[in-house]
């Protein structure tokens, strides 16, 4: 893939025109409520993409099309089409006590309905958490730049790619604040639509011209093989015969990455956290012209969230169909230090051999079954290495010297495609694994944990845009545009946000409360350079497979920590008014730390199923603590300020088509509906 002349002009037009659009059409914020929420004066067509563009970042574009790569496949559209069920809820039930209240940020909230400390303990857990998601968000964007530039012949380090993902959504979220945001995500949001669209459509032209291509043959083993396609079969037939066993979007109870019991409850409880209760999402809506604006808004974001799965979980499936071997290559590089490690942590290994600066004919005929540690001197010696075998895994020597043996630890993988693509080394590893966890035993020792992966998946997004994308017409800058769009929003988003709870919920309300409007706004523009630095600076340490093979997973897991407790608080206090203050307290600190007990006593428990146990257990203690200790009278929600609180009948009708909608999807593509 190349960048040419029409491609670069594409590319910078794109970004300037955001930048440039963002900071015009907010050069006149001069109160906190005009930097943090545009005023109150957003209308739903700019509510709707701007939650669409807030969401859908490289975490879904990488991330996303990662897992459909994997063998969960469409199963994991159901982030999306639950979240159409969701936003719809949140519209008509959620939506009005907030807008009633007043309020700028969502631990405000709990202030309102319970105490202060409620809502201190929220937000600093909330800019936590937004730690991450910065960091993890930057990373997928990086990963994206770093996978093409290489496809280009150039070395792009994750750390350069992430400064320049963290300056740009620096700029205008510091110049502009939420107004920015706003109407950067209408161009934005339109064209990482219109740039997901373009790769399904040149993804299904390719697979129509391959003569074989790889598939995952049952989703419980993760078995692939290569299948050599007929001639005269088309794209679509070709596409659905491949891919039959991964169009379910109910996955084995056992399944560790979104099992079918996840979506009795786990998985509601992060999609009505996320679209209901967090700042980086329900700033847009809290920036609502009139509560009829904010739901139009939200019901058309719940549409095109029913489209979102088309043009990013489908292309990921046809990514492995295409270049299962071009992610099995991009993995060596991940897999190179844990082999090492496993190498020099069982010497008496029969399958790994370590050769030094081995010559290009020596790594060309290396047979497949066992592998090769190419330890080479230095980075020039480095890339000339151009190694096409999985089998050989490239790697500096001062890397190599640096991993040591580790006492006790276990060598395994999250990666189904694992035992069948490397058979031989999985039944020895399994050996090793045994001998090791009785030695451990019998030693009182702790294991440790190293992991292996078969595939690269989280670079599906990045190989359809490196080979399929027609070259020197303009396409490939303008989709690259796109999706750097996508990341840069979503990175605003969060900065804005995170900005915005630090200085309304920290600054304000403990160390300057009487700090005047233009030096919250100063506070907030200072709090956005420091949490672009952040996701700069922790952006590259998220490379790394033994934290985990999906970038999507990282986010959804560590949010965990929090999301539970904070819907079940939410949803306890809206509902049952006499719960007191205490209730909301101890519901956020029950759930932060069972969550972090659960991820360490049973890890082997799928995070999604340990967020419905934390929920139900947040609202059972608050229950007892209600009985125990109810409020002599129920809490009124009492209307601050002036906005229209009407709401609107023609949303609704359109909420309950959009609801309608998405259980016909999910009929469909079931083992009832799917075609034999």
């Amino acid at each position: 893939m190349q960048f040419n002349v029409f491609d670069i002009v594409i590319f910078f037009m794109f970004i300037f025109s955001v930048v440039t659009v963002g900071i015009l059409k907010s050069r006149k914020e001069k109160t906190g409520e005009d930097y943090f929420l545009a005023g109150r004066g957003l209308t739903w067509w700019l509510i709707g993409f701007s939650l669409i563009a807030a969401n859908i970042s490289t975490e879904q574009f990488v991330g996303m099309s990662g897992n459909a790569a994997s063998h969960v496949g469409l199963a994991i559209a159901s982030y999306e089409w639950m979240a159409a069920i969701t936003l719809v809820i949140v519209a008509f039930g959620f939506l009005p006590y907030f807008l009633r209240a007043g309020i700028f940020t969502m631990p405000e909230f709990l202030e309102y309905r319970y105490n202060g400390t409620a809502r201190t303990i929220m937000a600093a857990a909330t800019i936590f958490i937004y730690m991450l998601l910065l960091g993890s968000v930057t990373y997928s964007g990086a990963l994206t730049i770093r996978t093409l530039a290489g496809q280009m012949g150039y070395n792009v380090t994750l750390a350069s790619a992430s400064l320049v993902i963290g300056v740009v959504a620096m700029l205008y979220v510091a110049a502009g604040g939420l107004k920015a945001c706003a109407w950067a995500d209408l161009i934005q949001g339109s064209a990482l639509i219109l740039g997901g669209a373009v790769i399904m459509i040149f993804a299904f032209v390719k697979l129509g011209g391959a003569s074989e291509a790889a598939h995952i043959v049952n989703v419980d083993t993760g078995a692939v093989a290569i299948k050599e396609l007929a001639p005269d079969t088309g794209a679509f037939e070709r596409f659905w015969d491949l891919n039959r066993v991964r169009m379910n979007m109910f996955l084995p109870k056992t399944d560790h990455i979104l099992p079918w019991t996840a979506l009795l409850l786990g998985l509601w409880i992060p999609n009505f956290y996320y679209w209901g209760l967090n700042q980086y999402i329900t700033q847009r809506t809290l920036g609502s012209a009139s509560l009829r604006q904010g739901q139009k808004g939200i019901v058309f974001a719940a549409f095109l969230k029913l489209i979102i799965p088309f043009v990013i979980v489908v292309p990921g499936i046809i990514a492995f169909n295409l270049f299962a071997g071009n992610m099995q290559r991009e993995a060596i590089y991940d897999n190179a230090k844990v082999m090492t490690r496993y190498l020099k942590s069982n010497p008496e290994t029969q399958l790994v051999d370590v050769k030094f600066a081995p010559s290009e004919e020596a790594v060309a005929d290396w047979e497949p079954g066992r592998f090769m540690i190419a330890v080479y001197e230095n980075d020039q010696a480095l890339k000339l290495v151009r190694t096409r075998n999985p089998y050989v895994l490239p790697l500096l020597k001062s890397e190599y010297d640096a991993q040591g043996a580790t006492p006790y630890a276990l060598f395994k993988t999250e990666d189904k495609a694992w035992e069948s693509v490397f058979p031989a080394l999985a039944r020895e590893v399994d050996a090793y694994n045994a001998r090791t966890t009785d030695a451990a035993l019998a030693a009182g020792r702790a294991t440790a944990i190293e992991k292996f992966i078969a595939y690269k998946y989280d670079t599906a997004m990045a190989q359809l845009l490196g080979n399929v994308l027609p070259q020197g017409v303009g396409v490939v800058g303008f989709v690259i545009a796109a999706l750097l769009g996508a990341v840069v929003s979503s990175l605003a988003a969060m900065l804005n946000a995170s900005s915005t709870i630090f200085t309304m919920d920290i600054y304000k309300k403990y160390l300057s409360p009487g700090a005047s409007q233009k030096g919250l706004v100063l506070i907030g523009r200072i709090c956005v350079v420091i949490f672009a630095f952040v996701a700069v600076m922790l952006a590259p340490r998220l490379g790394d497979p033994k934290i985990s093979n999906s970038i999507f997973t990282i986010i959804q897991e560590g949010q965990g920590f929090i999301s539970p407790g904070i819907l079940a608080v939410f949803a306890f206090g809206l509902i049952v008014r006499k719960a007191p203050p205490m209730a909301g307290v101890v519901g956020l600190l029950t759930n932060i730390v069972v969550y972090g007990v659960l991820k360490l006593a049973v890890p082997q428990v799928q995070f999604l199923n340990r967020m419905a146990f934390c929920f139900a257990l947040c609202i059972g203690v608050m229950g007892l603590i209600t009985a125990l200790k109810p409020l002599p009278k129920p809490v009124e929600f009492k209307q601050k300020g002036t906005l229209n609180l009407e709401s609107s009948k023609g949303a609704r009708i359109a909420g309950f088509v959009v609801v309608a909608l998405t259980l016909i999807l999910y009929l469909l593509f079931s083992p009832l509906g799917l075609v034999k």
